[in-house]
C-alpha cells in the first residue's frame, strides 16, 4: 500500500492518556464487525422466507458482505495516510452502524444485499485499524497483552456469533441480528471521538492501477471460493471466468508492484521483513483451520446429530472459553517463554483437538465435542495472539497502517478458502463413502439379512429408510475425513515456526 511516512504517526505510547477507554472503544467496534461476519449465517433460512428469496439468492446476503470487505480492506493504509486514522475510524464506525440499521429495515432481497455491501465496505477497516491502534498506544513490553485483547475481540465473532444469532432469531426476530449493532456502534463512536488521538495525514498519492488490480483479483477470488461448490466448480462458466479474472489481476498486480519506481499500492518494505511475511502465511493457515472447523460443526450438530439451534450453540460455546483463557495466559507467558515455543504448543494442541474430532460417532454424547472444542480453543488462543505479536514485532511503526490490512486480508482469504475447500472435500468424501457403503448392500450379504424388518431392502419403505441411514453414515465419514485433512495441515505448518526470528523479549511487567 502507499507508504505511510514516519511523520504520520504521532502517538507516543508512553504518553497516551485514557489508554483503557481507547481500548474499550476500539474493541467495541472490532467485536461489532467480527460478530457480523458469522452472526447472520444461522438466520439465513428465516431471511429467505421473510424476503421471499430462493436458496441461491439468499446466499448473496453472505457473499456480498465478504466480497465488499475483501475489496475494501487493502485501502485502509492509504485512507489513514491520506485523511488521518481517527477520522477514518469514525467514518467507518458511522457507516457500518447505519448500514446495520438498513439491513434490519430491509423489505426486499436487493435492499439487504445493498446494505450488506455497505456493511462490508465500511467494516473492512475496523479490524486492521483496531490492531494498528493497539500496537501504537501500548509500549513494546505490553504488545503481547494488547494483542491478547485484540485477539479476544476477533475470536468473539466466529465463536459466539452463531450462538448469539441463533438465540436472537429464535426468541426475537432475524432483524435483531443487525439491530444489535446500533447501541454498540454508538458507544464505540463516542469513545473514539472523545479519547483517540489523531495521526497527521501524510498526503500520500493513491496508486489507482495497483488498487484496481488487487481489488479485482481479491473480489474475483472471493466469488470463486464462495460460489464454487454451489455451481459445481469448473463445470460452470461463471466459476471459470472468475478464476481466470483473479489469476490475471494478481499477475498484473505483482508485475506492477515489483516494477514500479514510485510508491506502489503494496508497500514493498513489508516484504523485506521476514517475521511479517511468515506471519501472514501462518495467518492464512490459521484462518483455514479456525473458520473451516467452525463452518463444519454447526451443520454436523444440527443437521446430522439433530441438536436444536440454541443447544448446538451452547455445546460449541466452551471453545470460546478455552480461547479466552489461553489469551489471558499468553499475555503473561510472553514475558518468560519464547514466543515460538508458545505458538508450537498452540499448533500441537490444535492438531490434537482435530485428532479427537476424528473419533466422533453418530451415537456419541456431548463430552467429546466439548473436550475437543476447549482444547482447540486453547490451541487457537495460544497461536493467534503470539502470531499477531511476532508478525509485527520487527516491523517499523510507520508500516503498521500498511501491514495490518494485509494481515487481516490474508486471514480472511484463508477463511474463505478453507471453508470452500473443506466443503468441497466433504461433498466428495461423502459421495465416495455412500458409493462404497451402497456396494456392500446386497440381498445376500449377512449384514442385510440380519437387519430388522423395518429396514428390509425387500420393501420400498425399508429401502428408503436404509438409504437414509447410509446417507447419515456417509456424511459422518465425510466430516471425519475433513478433520483428518485439517489435522495434517496443522502439523505441516509447524516447521514454519523455525523460520521466525526471535523477537526482543519484553521486560516482565
Amino acid at each position: 500500500m502507499s507508504a505511510v511516512s514516519p511523520a504520520s504517526v504521532v502517538i507516543d505510547p508512553y504518553r497516551v492518556k485514557h489508554r483503557g477507554m481507547i481500548t474499550l472503544a476500539i474493541m467495541l467496534a472490532t467485536i461489532m464487525q467480527a460478530l457480523d461476519t458469522t452472526i447472520a449465517n444461522v438466520a439465513l433460512p428465516y431471511m429467505q422466507g421473510s424476503l421471499q428469496a430462493s436458496q441461491d439468492q439468499i446466499t448473496w446476503v453472505l457473499t456480498s458482505y465478504i466480497v465488499a470487505a475483501a475489496i475494501a480492506t487493502p485501502l485502509t493504509g492509504w485512507s489513514c495516510a491520506h485523511w488521518g486514522r481517527k477520522k477514518v475510524f469514525m467514518i467507518t464506525v458511522i457507516g457500518f452502524t447505519m448500514a446495520s440499521a438498513l439491513c434490519g429495515l430491509a423489505g426486499a432481497l436487493w435492499q439487504i444485499v445493498a446494505a450488506r455491501l455497505l456493511q462490508g465496505v465500511f467494516g473492512a477497516a475496523l479490524v486492521p485499524l483496531s490492531q494498528a491502534v493497539l500496537l501504537d498506544i501500548n509500549p513494546r513490553e505490553r504488545a503481547g497483552q494488547a494483542m491478547a485483547i485484540w485477539g479476544a475481540g476477533i475470536m468473539v465473532g466466529p465463536i459466539l456469533g452463531p450462538m448469539l444469532g441463533g438465540w436472537l432469531t429464535e426468541y426475537y426476530d432475524w432483524r435483531w441480528v443487525f439491530y444489535i449493532n446500533l447501541p454498540v456502534g454508538l458507544m464505540a463512536l463516542y469513545g473514539i471521538a472523545r479519547y483517540l488521538p489523531e495521526t497527521q495525514p501524510a498526503g500520500v498519492r493513491l496508486d489507482p492501477f495497483g488498487f484496481a488490480t488487487l481489488s479485482i483479483g481479491v473480489g474475483a477470488l472471493q466469488l470463486f471460493l464462495d460460489r464454487g461448490e454451489q455451481l459445481d466448480w469448473f463445470n460452470s462458466v461463471e466459476i471459470r471466468a472468475e478464476a481466470i479474472t483473479s489469476v490475471l489481476a494478481f499477475l498484473f498486480f505483482s508485475v506492477h508492484t515489483w516494477t514500479s519506481s514510485g510508491n506502489s499500492f503494496l508497500n514493498k518494505a513489508l516484504l523485506r521483513d521476514r517475521n511479517y511475511v511468515i506471519g501472514i502465511m501462518l495467518a492464512f493457515i490459521v484462518g483455514v483451520i479456525l473458520y473451516a472447523t467452525l463452518a463444519l460443526q454447526p451443520s454436523l450438530l444440527q443437521g446430522l446429530l439433530n441438536y436444536p439451534i440454541v443447544f448446538a450453540g451452547l455445546v460449541m460455546a466452551p471453545r470460546g472459553i478455552g480461547t479466552m483463557l489461553a489469551m489471558i495466559a499468553v499475555g503473561r507467558l510472553l514475558y518468560y517463554i519464547d514466543v515460538r515455543v508458545i505458538m508450537g504448543a498452540g499448533l500441537a494442541l490444535t492438531a490434537f483437538s482435530l485428532y479427537l474430532m476424528t473419533l466422533f460417532t453418530l451415537d456419541m454424547d456431548t463430552t467429546l465435542i466439548i473436550v475437543s472444542g476447549v482444547i482447540q480453543g486453547v490451541g487457537i488462543g495460544f497461536t493467534f495472539v503470539t502470531l499477531s505479536t511476532v508478525a509485527f514485532s520487527t516491523l517499523a511503526p510507520n508500516l503498521r497502517n500498511d501491514g495490518t490490512p494485509i494481515y487481516s486480508l490474508m486471514r480472511n482469504v484463508g477463511a474463505s478458502a478453507g471453508i470452500s475447500i473443506i466443503q468441497a472435500l466433504f461433498s466428495q468424501s461423502t459421495a465416495r463413502a455412500h458409493a462404497q457403503l451402497s456396494g456392500a448392500i446386497t440381498p445376500y450379504s449377512a449384514a442385510v439379512q440380519n437387519l430388522p424388518p423395518l429396514l428390509s431392502a425387500q420393501s420400498p419403505t425399508g429401502l428408503a429408510l436404509l438409504n437414509l441411514e447410509l446417507n447419515r453414515q456417509a456424511a459422518m465419514i465425510g466430516y471425519l475425513s475433513d478433520f483428518h485433512v485439517m489435522m495434517w495441515l496443522t502439523l505441516l505448518a509447524m516447521p514454519m515456526l523455525l523460520l521466525l526470528r526471535k523477537p526482543r523479549a519484553p521486560a516482565p511487567g
